[in-house]
C-alpha cells in the first residue's frame, strides 16, 4: 500500500533544472531512503513534498490523494539545515514548536516531558540551547521533529553531529517509529545506515532517478559473484588453478585460512562449491555482496563520465 508517491516532478531554477521526472513511490510503514550526491537534487524535493515550494510540473500524492496545504500537520521534517533559537531554554523551545504543530499547551509540556526523559535529557530543560552541544542539540531538534506524531516523517541527514552511541539511539527509534506503521523518508550519505534500515530507496544524479527498488534486491542485482570461504587446516596452494574461479586474497589463521574467491563467467553457484569441496574441507561458504557504498560510488561515477 501506497503512503507517498511523486508522479514526474520537475523543478527548475532559471537555467538550472533541479528535478526533472522525478517519480518516486513509497510504500506505508517502511523506511525509504532517498540517495544522490550533493546538488543531485534531494533537498528540491523534499521541500516540494513539504510544500515548501512548489513544482513546476508534477503531482504528490499522499494516500493516493494530491497533496493539500493541511498536510503539513501530518509531516514531521527534519531539515538539514538546524533551525533552533539558541536563546530559548530547551524546554519552551520544544513546547513552541509542538505548538505550532497544533499541541495543546498541555499536550505539548506531557510530550516534552516524556522525550526528555526518554533521551536521559531532563536535566538540560531549563538551559539555553545555545549551551548544548552539536549533538545534543541534533535531539532536541528530532524530539522537536516527531512530538506532534504525524504519519510521514522526512529526515534530512539526521545522523550529522551524533557520536555513534546517539547514533544508534536514533536509529533504534526510528525502527520504533516503523513498527508503530509510521512511514519514514531517509535522506543520508551515510550507507551503512542505508543498509541497515532502509526497505527500498532511490538514487538521484543530475536531477533523475537513476535507481530505485528494494536494498536487498539492488545489492544481489549488482553483486560481483565474489565468495568468502573458511578452509579447515593451513596447507594452501595459492598457485593451485581452477576452471571456476580465481583466487583474490588469503589470510592463513590459527587452524585454518580464509581465502577469497571469484566464480568465473558462466559457472553456477553449484559448480562452484562442487569443486572448491573436491580440494578443501570448507568450513563456511559466503557471497560477498556490493555494498550500498559501493554501489552508489559506481553509479554517480558512471553517470558522471
Amino acid at each position: 500500500m501506497l503512503y507517498l508517491e511523486t508522479q514526474n516532478i520537475v523543478k527548475q531554477y532559471g537555467s538550472y533544472t533541479a528535478l526533472n521526472g522525478v517519480s518516486i513511490k513509497v510504500p506505508k510503514g517502511c523506511i525509504y531512503g532517498l540517495l544522490g550526491p550533493n546538488g543531485a537534487g534531494k533537498s528540491s524535493l523534499i521541500r516540494i513534498i513539504n510544500r515548501i515550494t512548489a513544482p513546476d510540473s508534477g503531482k504528490v500524492l499522499l494516500n493516493g490523494k494530491e497533496s493539500t496545504a493541511d498536510d503539513i500537520f501530518n509531516i514531521g521534517y527534519l531539515p538539514e539545515e538546524r533551525g533552533l533559537y539558541k536563546k530559548m531554554k530547551v524546554g519552551e523551545h520544544i513546547i513552541f514548536l509542538a505548538r505550532l504543530r497544533g499541541l495543546s499547551v498541555e499536550e505539548a509540556r506531557q510530550k516534552t516531558e516524556y522525550w526528555l526523559n526518554k533521551f536521559n535529557i531532563a536535566s538540560w530543560e531549563n538551559k539555553k540551547v545555545e549551551e548544548l552541544s552539536k549533538g545534543m542539540q541534533q535531539k532536541i531538534q528530532f524530539i522537536a521533529t516527531v512530538i506532534h506524531e504525524p504519519d510521514l516523517y522526512i529526515l534530512d541527514e539526521p545522523f550529522s553531529g551524533f557520536d555513534p552511541v546517539n547514533a544508534e539511539l536514533l536509529k533504534n527509534e526510528l525502527l520504533e517509529l516503523k513498527a508503530k506503521g509510521k512511514t519514514i523518508i531517509l535522506s543520508t550519505h551515510n550507507m551503512e545506515s542505508v543498509e541497515e534500515l532502509c526497505d527500498e530507496i532511490s538514487l538521484i544524479n543530475k536531477s533523475k532517478v537513476v535507481l530505485q527498488g528494494n536494498v536487498k534486491d539492488i545489492r544481489t542485482q549488482y553483486r560481483q559473484h565474489i565468495f568468502n570461504l573458511t578452509l579447515a587446516g593451513t596447507a594452501f596452494d595459492e598457485q593451485s588453478e581452477s576452471q571456476y574461479f580465481s583466487i583474490l586474497s588469503k589470510q592463513i589463521l590459527k587452524d585454518s585460512i580464509e581465502i577469497q574467491i571469484k566464480r568465473n563467467e558462466g559457472v553456477s553457484n553449484s559448480d562452484l562449491l562442487r569443486d572448491a569441496a573436491s580440494q578443501y574441507e570448507i568450513l563456511s561458504f559466503e557471497e560477498e555482496l556490493p555494498s550500498m557504498n559501493d554501489i552508489f560510488i559506481q553509479l554517480v561515477s558512471n553517470t558522471a563520465q
